[in-house]
């Protein structure tokens, strides 16, 4: 494929912090595309899923311990816009023609299913947490919410919601839109992910440190909406230490179309895209964190619902500070200066391996009991020096995302790895057959460590499987183009991490993709239970 950079490319590609060689690479990629992830079979409890001990006392202590010592923060991707979040009244807003009485009674009637939902969204407004902003800046501009739904002025009142002549929702970050109403007063998914890192990431000194990734352009607006709620919460005694970052221009990808050639936009500049969450770990590894929690920043829950994220999260560290511990132990038994032919170098290798096949489900090559000592140590030290993550995976009840799976590797032995859809070929009916036969769900309930056995850093960039990105065909001002995604951060960004699944309950998991998601029952304030007059 023959393409040719100008200066101005290059000046661009500089100014990205991105060299020539990496069009050249990405192209490569387009024309090979990536191998499909191969399924050897999906995890279950007890086969690659486990359960959190029935005695837990030692694990909330090593949590415990690690938390006064500071060595916790939690890292939240918050660089979604909540355009998706506002997809079905956005739809409508775009289609004015829809937006009478007329016509959404008669397609529902019908059986529409999209004009049936967008009549409950209305019909329900009043029901989600924004409505007392919605109020505001409706009265603000002489209209009220009664009046402009009786009228079926559905327009005006969309426009007020998604535009940026009233709240912007359609372009605002996804953590700034208001989700739980608390009486008086409302919480946003930022506020919601405040609260939580207070109860389990809080040090001895009472402060909880957090990192959120966010869209460069709200970038100021967010710093200034938490700075406030920093000062809010102080005032009660809590001191929160929020750092932020913005997916480096260095990690977008290019566009190209369906001949692979570079895709330049209107002004004539390559079409670059972000390259998706994968794009992440450069966040995650400058953070130079100890214990760094992982979390969605739509999956939070009100205040009444929240004691069994708590107790799990808490859980989940212990399990890692425990596994991590012993993996320490291991790799200083197999570098003491033992010989390697000695009793004790033998005891040393066989506890090692037990310990990396019993707890971190690692499969070892079948002549490894043939290789020589050294070998075996050596081999034993590489795959227990690495960074590890304890991912909690709920039951499969239907939700769209990746799970946790057996995966062969191309050397032919077998791992755990989260999986999305995307990675998988689909059309083969055998590796079908294993996606649809999983059984539970990944959350995005992570808790990794990312520090070696010495306290130093793992150089995280090195444990990325580069096969494990994906290619979609995307559309933009008409044209069909095809877009390149890094591998997912929780996919083949950890590829080589030691990996954990544990089972967690589904109460700990109720993201909100869709805006009708707010109106489900546990995103809702908690029902007042009807009076009741007693007769003496």
């Amino acid at each position: 494929m023959h393409y040719e950079l100008t200066a101005e490319d290059r000046a661009d590609l500089q100014a990205r912090g991105m060299l020539p060689e990496t069009i050249a690479a990405y192209i490569r990629q387009f024309q090979q595309g990536f191998p499909p992830i191969q399924l050897e079979r999906p995890c279950t409890l007890g086969d690659g899923i486990a359960r959190i001990p029935a005695e837990t006392a030692r694990l909330v202590q090593l949590y415990t311990e690690a938390a006064v010592a500071g060595r916790l923060i939690k890292f939240v991707p918050a660089s979604g816009a909540a355009s998706r979040m506002f997809q079905l009244p956005l739809s409508f807003f775009q289609q004015p023609e829809l937006l009478s009485n007329q016509v959404l009674v008669r397609k529902a009637a019908e059986g529409d299913a999209d004009c049936q939902t967008f009549q409950r969204f209305l019909g329900q407004l009043d029901r989600f947490a924004f409505a007392q902003e919605l109020r505001i800046v409706l009265n603000r501009n002489g209209h009220t919410l009664e009046g402009l739904l009786s009228q079926g002025q559905y327009h005006t009142l969309l426009t007020y919601l998604l535009t940026p002549t009233g709240l912007n929702y359609a372009n605002l970050p996804k953590g700034l839109v208001p989700f739980h109403a608390y009486g008086d007063h409302s919480r946003t998914a930022f506020e919601e992910h405040l609260v939580e890192a207070l109860e389990y990431v809080r040090d001895a000194s009472s402060v909880a440190r957090l990192h959120f990734t966010v869209p460069e352009s709200y970038r100021q607006a967010i710093q200034t909406y938490l700075d406030g709620m920093c000062h809010r919460y102080a005032q009660r005694g809590a001191q929160l230490d929020i750092s932020y970052s913005i997916q480096k221009p260095a990690t977008d990808t290019i566009a190209v179309d369906l001949d692979n050639s570079p895709v330049r936009d209107r002004s004539g500049a390559l079409a670059f895209r972000p390259g998706g969450h994968g794009a992440l770990l450069e966040n995650l590894a400058d953070l130079q964190g100890d214990i760094i929690f992982i979390k969605n920043i739509d999956n939070v829950l009100p205040d009444r619902l929240k004691s069994d994220t708590y107790r799990y999260k808490k859980l989940l560290c212990g399990s890692l500070l425990h596994l991590q511990q012993q993996a320490f132990f291991h790799i200083a038994q197999l570098k003491s200066s033992l010989p390697s032919e000695s009793d004790g170098a033998r005891i040393a290798i066989d506890a090692a391996r037990r310990f990396a096949q019993d707890q971190l489900s690692l499969v070892l090559p079948q002549d490894f009991a043939k290789t020589p000592t050294p070998s075996q140590r050596a081999f034993l030290i590489e795959q227990l020096d690495r960074p590890l993550r304890v991912c909690g995976v709920v039951k499969n009840t239907g939700e769209p995302g990746g799970g946790p799976f057996w995966v062969r590797q191309v050397n032919g032995t077998t791992s755990l790895q989260i999986v999305e859809a995307s990675q998988v070929d689909l059309t083969n009916a055998e590796q079908r057959a294993r996606w649809q036969a999983a059984t539970h769900f990944n959350p995005v309930d992570l808790v990794c460590g990312v520090r070696d056995y010495r306290g130093r850093p793992f150089p995280l960039a090195q444990f990325v499987d580069p096969a494990t990105g994906f290619i979609s065909e995307k559309s933009k001002d008409g044209r069909s183009l095809r877009a390149l995604e890094l591998p997912g951060l929780w996919n083949g960004a950890m590829a080589y991490w030691n990996t954990v699944f544990v089972e967690v309950p589904g109460s700990t998991f109720h993201p909100v993709k869709t805006v009708m998601d707010l109106l489900r029952p546990e995103h809702q304030p908690a029902p007042v239970p009807p009076l009741t007059t007693r007769l003496d």
